[in-house]
């Protein structure tokens, strides 16, 4: 699965309506503020916010694990999510919080 496809599933899951910019911005209205770039990929309160409203738990694993586990439940079935470190924790992180949002999304109809 590609970024974009990742994004529009972790916002379905959200309830978030995106667009796509020309530029291939995701594109989310908000109130009060009107249209902003949405990339829970690339910027950590994105990604956060995701997965508060989501009731994701993320979990930071160091040592020699160096990784980022993210659970969610799905149809009554746990989902977890695992990303490794390597030379970007924060990177791992959103992408893992993303990862398991787009596992919602999919489930849904």
């Amino acid at each position: 699965m590609n970024d974009r496809e990742l994004l529009e599933l972790a916002a379905k899951a959200a309830g978030y309506a995106i667009k796509w910019s020309p530029s291939g911005n995701a594109l989310r209205s908000e109130r009060g503020v009107g249209q902003r770039v949405w990339n829970p990929l690339a910027d950590d309160g994105d990604a956060l916010r995701l997965a508060a409203v989501l009731g994701l738990k993320v979990g930071i694993l160091h040592g020699q694990a160096k990784s980022t586990y993210v659970s969610s439940w799905v149809n009554d079935n746990r989902v977890t999510t695992v990303e490794r470190h390597g030379d970007d924790m924060m990177a791992a992180t959103r992408r893992a919080i993303v990862r398991d949002a787009a596992a919602i999304g999919e489930s849904m109809p």
